[in-house]
């Protein structure tokens, strides 16, 4: 016990009288940023890709959109997060002649591979929504992309918020990994004071309590959400 007194008290040494705060802050702000940003992008492009991919095939256009968006689904769904960011990061920009900051790259690629997972959970919660609705919609003369994104998106969005909950949660988890392109996350941040103390144990131990933390934080958000799309549902 009194060995891991000693621990704890390195811990908060270089925690606070050392400033290890002013690192954890920043690495706090950039996982939460990326996960954040990428979450966002995400929603953007797979709502996108579920249009495309729902869309009536009639004609060649359609077809090949289709093709295209199957590719980029199972191109970002096959390959690990951290290979992307490899490949992105040290492969593709270098290539375009184009620089950007490690948290920036990281906000591009898990905006790209979140938009592979959630184009396949909007497109099973567009086909959750009753087929009448696209038809009520365009009964009355609106277009098929008016219907969409004025009614059978929004329905589609409380069908799946809370698994859009549990991406947003693997998001969080998953941004351990951008230290592989210079962003200082929460690893990164406590990695640095495990370092300066030689001792590894606390640091982990908080970080892994910082994550439980963002993550039951979320949880409760999407509840809330959840209960206030129940009461205007009861309302209408």
């Amino acid at each position: 016990m009194g060995n891991f007194g000693l621990k704890i008290n390195n811990f908060i040494n270089i925690f606070v009288n050392q400033n290890g705060y002013v690192k954890v802050a920043e690495g706090l702000k950039n996982t939460v940023l990326i996960a954040v940003s990428g979450l966002i992008i995400g929603i953007i492009i797979g709502t996108l890709i579920a249009t495309v991919r729902v869309f009536p095939k009639y004609h060649l256009l359609p077809r090949i959109l289709n093709g295209f968006c199957s590719f980029y689904v199972a191109l970002f769904r096959g390959t690990p997060m951290v290979v992307q960011l490899l490949v992105f990061y040290y492969v593709m920009l270098p290539i375009i002649g184009v620089h950007l900051t490690g948290v920036r790259v990281s906000m591009i690629v898990f905006g790209l591979n979140s938009g592979a997972y959630i184009s396949e959970i909007m497109r099973s919660g567009i086909q959750s929504v009753d087929p009448g609705q696209m038809e009520a919609g365009r009964s009355v003369g609106l277009g098929f992309g008016v219907t969409m994104c004025k009614i059978v998106i929004p329905q589609a969005v409380k069908n799946i918020l809370p698994t859009l909950g549990n991406e947003f949660i693997t998001l969080i988890k998953e941004t351990s990994v951008v230290s592989f392109v210079g962003a200082a996350d929460l690893y990164v941040a406590f990695n640095l004071i495990g370092s300066n103390s030689y001792e590894f144990m606390v640091p982990y131990l908080v970080m892994a309590l910082i994550y439980i933390v963002l993550v039951l934080l979320i949880s409760l958000l999407i509840k809330l959400m959840e209960r206030s799309l129940k009461k205007s549902d009861r309302r209408n």
